[in-house]
Order: C-alpha cells, then sequence, then structure tokens
C-alpha cells in the first residue's frame, strides 16, 4: 500500500510519463466520436464464406486503427440471411441508432435527437466500376437511410504496397529490391488486371505507374472483364522487351471469378499473383474514407517499402 508521497512498502511506483513537448511528440490516439455514424463496407459479388471472412479481416483492421468504430457489412447480393444485404444492413443502423436516443430519453438522459447520417458506406472496390458502383448507390437509395457514400480505395500509394507484396508472395518479385536477393521467376513486365471497364483501367494505370517505381519494371493496365485485352497488353510488353510477364490482380477479390483471372493469365502465357484481398492497407484505406467523410483526420497512412 502506497501513500500520497511514496510507496509505504518501499518499493517502487510506476509513474505516468510525462508527455513530450515539442512537434516531434506521439499524436494522441485517435477514437471514433461518440455517436458518429457507422462504417458499413459494401462487399460486391456473390457472397461465400471466403468473402465474409475477407470482409470481416478489412473490418477489424479498421476498428484496431479506430477504437469505438461501429463497422458493419452490407453484401451487395446479400441474401438477408446468412449474408445481409446492404440495404437491410442501413435500415438496422437506423432502427438501433433511434431505439438508442429513446432509451436514453426514457431514463431521464438529456440527449440531443439524431441528426446527420446513420452510416458511411464506403465500397469495397479498389478502383471504379460504373456498374457496381450505380447498384450500390441505387442500395442505398432504396433502403430511404441518411447514409454518404465515399469513393472507391484507389488509386493509392498503399495499394501499390499491396500489389508489390502480392507479387513477391508469389515469387514473381523481390520483396525489397534495395538488398537484391535473386528470384529466378522475378517478372520484368508487370500487367494490372483491373475490372469495370476503361475508366478502371484508366485508374489502375495511375497505381500501375507508382508499382513501377517500386519494382522498376514496365506495368500496364488491361481489362480482366473485357475478352483479349490481358493477352493484348501482353503482346505489347513482349514487343517492347518484356519477356517474363506477371498478371497483377487490381482488385480486392470478391469482385470476379477466380477462374477469370486464371484464365486471363493462360491466355497470356504468364503467372499470376493473388487479389489484394484483406492486406492490411485495404483496411486502413477503407478507415481512411469514414474518417474524411466525417472531417476527422487521423494519421496518414503512407506507403512503405516492403522489407
Amino acid at each position: 500500500m502506497s501513500s500520497p508521497t511514496g510507496p509505504a512498502s518501499g518499493l517502487p511506483v510506476r509513474m505516468p510519463r510525462p508527455r513530450q513537448p515539442g512537434r516531434h511528440r506521439r499524436p494522441e490516439p485517435l477514437a471514433a466520436p461518440e455517436g458518429a455514424p457507422a462504417l458499413v463496407l459494401a462487399v460486391p459479388g456473390t457472397p461465400a464464406a471466403a468473402t465474409r471472412s475477407l470482409a470481416e479481416e478489412v473490418v477489424s483492421i479498421a476498428r484496431s486503427e479506430l477504437p469505438g468504430l461501429d463497422a458493419r457489412i452490407g453484401y451487395l447480393d446479400g441474401d438477408d440471411s446468412e449474408f445481409p444485404t446492404l440495404q437491410a444492413v442501413l435500415t438496422h443502423a437506423a432502427e438501433e441508432r433511434t431505439a438508442r436516443y429513446e432509451q436514453a430519453k426514457a431514463a431521464g438522459m438529456d440527449v440531443k435527437e439524431p441528426d446527420g447520417p446513420v452510416a458511411v458506406v464506403v465500397p469495397l472496390l479498389a478502383g471504379p466500376d460504373s456498374a457496381l458502383l450505380r447498384r450500390i448507390r441505387q442500395a442505398v437509395m432504396d433502403s430511404r437511410i441518411a447514409a454518404d457514400l465515399t469513393d472507391v480505395l484507389g488509386p493509392h500509394p498503399l495499394l501499390a504496397e499491396a500489389l508489390h507484396v502480392r507479387l513477391s508472395e508469389a515469387g514473381l518479385a523481390r520483396a525489397d529490391r534495395a538488398r537484391l536477393f535473386a528470384v529466378t521467376t522475378a517478372a520484368d513486365g508487370i500487367i494490372l488486371g483491373a475490372v469495370g471497364g476503361e475508366e478502371a483501367v484508366q485508374a489502375a494505370g495511375i497505381t500501375g505507374m507508382l508499382l513501377a517505381a517500386r519494382l522498376a519494371v514496365p506495368v500496364m493496365a488491361a481489362a480482366l472483364d473485357q475478352d483479349g485485352s490481358i493477352a493484348s497488353i501482353a503482346d505489347q510488353l513482349r514487343s517492347s522487351g518484356s519477356q517474363q510477364l506477371a498478371l497483377a490482380p487490381y482488385l480486392i477479390g470478391p469482385e470476379i471469378d477466380p477462374a477469370v483471372i486464371e484464365e486471363a493469365a493462360r491466355e497470356a502465357g504468364c503467372s499470376a499473383a493473388e487479389p489484394l484481398g484483406p492486406y492490411p492497407a485495404i483496411g486502413k484505406l477503407v478507415l481512411a474514407k469514414y474518417t474524411t467523410a466525417l472531417g476527422i483526420a487521423p494519421q496518414q497512412a503512407q506507403g512503405a517499402p516492403v522489407r
């Protein structure tokens, strides 16, 4: 037992560390504001156990970055039983917010009636896909719930980092070019496979330039959902001198049947890396879209070299 002046038993007392002064001090940890809208992850594609696992991991990353975050998952093609639809998730979030307000009021608490958006909807898309975004927007409108819809996740340096990691995991790129480890299967030309038509290909090209700077090899984008597009870009890369190509899917995963990626790689005569999946940067970018919509500013995540 210790007194205000020190430990009665002679044991040391751990005192709180004083906050470091100056501009190099550590930032105060950020938490979700009380009563903040829910973050609703809008997941495209046919729901499956693997898709749910991916979405839950992305949401878990976002929660770990922002304590107190109310994060939920809505499926664009859900069934409202095992996989709740985006519309149902928004409706449920609104009902819960109203119920909390009414309970607090009934308990005699001085609470303000909730206003503003019930949720911020973040599409789980690396790049623009007008067809999918139109469906997400329609689901939000059909729910008749006040919700903000953010942009897609890319282009962004963190996506170039994630692509680099997936290529290195498949043995198609050095994990760290500075160390110059020999990777006999390393590609000397990369095809970024996007989904969503020409707009998606153009957006992927921006991230592709960042990836090219990381790998020091040419990178070109093509459409996975257009017949012959991947093979055509493969021919262009080979005609410019690249011989060992690799296909890097510029997508999270649920957007397209994995068989399409396999077939595109076969037609192009190259190996393929895995989609981006629940790479930590994906969760951070989802959270960044949410915090930007709310006007709160956590530490900006920066693309870092892969070690």
